[in-house]
């Protein structure tokens, strides 16, 4: 549930008499929500899949469907969702032990008993959406830490942390699918004469700047960008063979020339250019990620070797 869907709050109310309906949405229409209405729970079951409530306060006992089976159908269709999911109030005659368990066993959030203590029922919807808005501010601050933890703090593409952690798990889906899995390693050309020439601010800006090439060249969602360490850059590239990779790479090249990024120290030319190393496997419990890295930094070795300003194959 997010509980930015509705502003201000919409409220669902799930009961068969009218009447309690009638106060209910005057109740919860005078702190300031919308309302909506269920006769019923099936009724309330549809509504829930349209519209999306921030919260639904259910009648126990209701004809054809009643508040608690209503309740579990409703967890039901949240299942797939992420969080504490939609809080579900319990308005209920029965305060015996029993049914006060069956409401909470049933998913209820919380529960308030006939005839209803009016001030205790704003309350308490009051503190169930505050609780959600807690709960999306806590995952937003989570997501963000890990997106911190996983970027690189200059360039903001994926560290070497996201980069171990990533071709690990694209190596075992790839394994498990038995698909390819290729590597391309980056390393910009003669980036220490760079940084000696323009400074290390230039320089920082630079590895700006490829970085920002090299994202936008890992155009699938599953494609990863990642700064390997230094000047050094990577691309992870599942489900794709080393023709793809080379095209990649190709593409790579065309950009970095595009942005024309100068480079008076370069002993090969007047800008900046990278030597890349491209290699592709298809996983197997034969072999391990760290081959396929060696592959592809013997390839860049081979690239750096025959002058630079290119990219070198090899498959593990």
């Amino acid at each position: 549930m997010t509980f930015s869907s509705h502003n201000p709050p919409l409220v669902l109310i799930a009961d068969d008499d009218k009447v309690v309906r009638v106060c209910l949405r005057q109740a919860m229409e005078q702190d300031g929500y919308q309302v909506i209405e269920a006769v019923d729970g099936e009724n309330c079951l549809a509504m829930f899949s349209k519209m999306q409530p921030d919260v639904v306060l259910i009648d126990a006992v209701m004809p054809h469907m009643d508040g608690f089976t209503c309740c579990q159908q409703i967890q039901k269709m949240e299942q797939h969702l992420e969080g504490n999911g939609t809080p579900l109030l319990m308005i209920t005659s029965l305060d015996d032990e029993e049914s006060v368990q069956q409401a909470f066993s049933s998913g209820a959030s919380d529960f308030v008993t006939k005839p209803i203590h009016w001030a205790v029922l704003r309350q308490r919807v009051k503190h169930l959406l505050n609780q959600v808005r807690l709960y999306e501010q806590l995952q937003s601050a989570n997501q963000e830490l890990k997106r911190l933890a996983t970027s690189d703090g200059l360039t903001q593409v994926a560290n070497r942390r996201r980069f171990d952690e990533y071709l690990q798990q694209e190596w075992n889906r790839m394994q498990r699918d038995r698909l390819s899995l290729s590597l391309v390693m980056c390393d910009i050309d003669f980036f220490k004469v760079y940084n000696d020439t323009y400074g290390h601010q230039e320089g920082d800006d630079c590895l700006k700047k490829v970085a920002k090439v090299l994202d936008r060249a890992a155009k699938r969602s599953i494609d990863l960008a990642a700064r390997y360490g230094g000047e050094e850059f990577a691309i992870i590239l599942p489900n794709t063979d080393l023709q793809g990779a080379t095209r990649v790479a190709k593409n790579i090249q065309d950009a970095l020339r595009e942005i024309d990024i100068p480079h008076s120290g370069s002993k090969i030319g007047e800008n900046l250019t990278l030597s890349m190393g491209v290699a592709s496997t298809t996983p197997s419990p034969m072999i391990n990620p760290e081959m396929l890295i060696s592959a592809a930094d013997r390839a860049l070795y081979q690239a750096k070797e025959a002058g630079r300003d290119r990219f070198c194959t090899f498959t593990p």
